[in-house]
């Protein structure tokens, strides 16, 4: 007997991928008359919008009457937009979490778990992913792991998801997350990964992205630049091609007004971006010790 065809692959690899346009274009396109099947592929499209920094997209049409799974994507744009409203929307989700929670919801729990990953709260998404059955829960997993250095316990989530679907786009980028964080002879083997999938499906910046940290890691910093570019040419407003042309520009030894500009950039556009927030934290430390300095120089 074949195999059901998932009329939603298409756009979900885009989404994946990073490919973000071209899945909201084909995710508005597809007729379907199955109604769990129109709310997964709204699911999808709404996501795609969020990653595009398109919160009052999200918010505007999804309303107190939209299904659940849904009302988790507008409490995802919500958080990400307001950075005012996220220590309520975040005491309400607390409160969510600590009572019954269907585990089957695997969008909720998606949700919930990115929003603590957000707060670089790993234990409670670790808690909220536990046992939510799905790719993309698994493959969230391996990031939060990777993050804290856990590499055993990646590599342990990682040869499940291989069990599950070894072919499936979510187990192949993780295996290249993996293999970056790896380091070693395991660079190219994500380099490759990254490369195959742009050949495979489409270019996107979080798949030049992958190649330009592979490419860095083996300190080839031209090579990374070419990619980098390539990825700027796509979207120059990339948080994560940001990032990384200002650690490139570094290592290039390029003048300080480049990277300079760069992160003028990432700051007035991706201002809650977790680099940035970093960033302002030693600004201020180092305004503070500063001062302290000058101050016993003083005396």
């Amino acid at each position: 007997m074949a195999s059901e065809v998932d009329e939603l692959f298409d756009i979900k690899n885009a989404l994946y991928l990073g490919n973000y346009q071209h899945c909201i274009n084909e995710a508005q396109k597809l007729k379907l008359s199955n109604p769990d099947k129109r709310t997964e592929r709204d699911v999808i499209m709404y996501r795609a919008y969020i990653a595009q920094r398109k919160f009052g997209v999200v918010l505007d049409e999804i309303t107190s009457g939209s299904p659940p799974e849904l009302q988790a994507v507008r409490l995802f744009a919500d958080y990400l937009a307001s950075q005012d409203r996220r220590s309520q929307i975040l005491k309400d989700l607390d409160k969510k979490m600590s009572g019954s929670v269907d585990i089957t919801d695997t969008t909720f729990l998606f949700i919930a778990a990115s929003v603590y990953y957000h707060e670089k709260n790993f234990d409670s998404a670790l808690r909220a992913l536990h046992e939510a059955e799905s790719l993309e829960c698994s493959a969230l997993m391996i990031q939060i792991y990777l993050n804290m250095d856990r590499v055993d316990l990646a590599r342990k989530e990682l040869k499940q998801m291989q069990e599950t679907d070894d072919d499936s786009t979510l187990t192949q980028l993780s295996l290249a997350w993996f293999n970056l964080a790896a380091g070693g002879e395991k660079l190219q083997d994500a380099f490759y990964i990254f490369q195959e999938m742009s050949d495979k499906h489409a270019s996107t910046p979080l798949l030049l992205n992958g190649q330009a940290a592979c490419y860095m890691a083996q300190s080839k910093f031209d090579d990374a630049e070419g990619v980098l570019q390539e990825a700027m040419d796509k979207d120059s407003n990339n948080a994560e091609t940001l990032i990384n042309m200002i650690v490139l520009s570094q290592h290039l030894g390029k003048a300080p007004e480049v990277s300079n500009r760069f992160l003028s950039q990432l700051k007035d556009s991706h201002r809650n971006h977790p680099f940035v927030q970093d960033y302002f934290n030693k600004e201020s430390d180092f305004d503070r010790l500063s001062k302290n300095y000058s101050a016993s120089v003083t005396a």
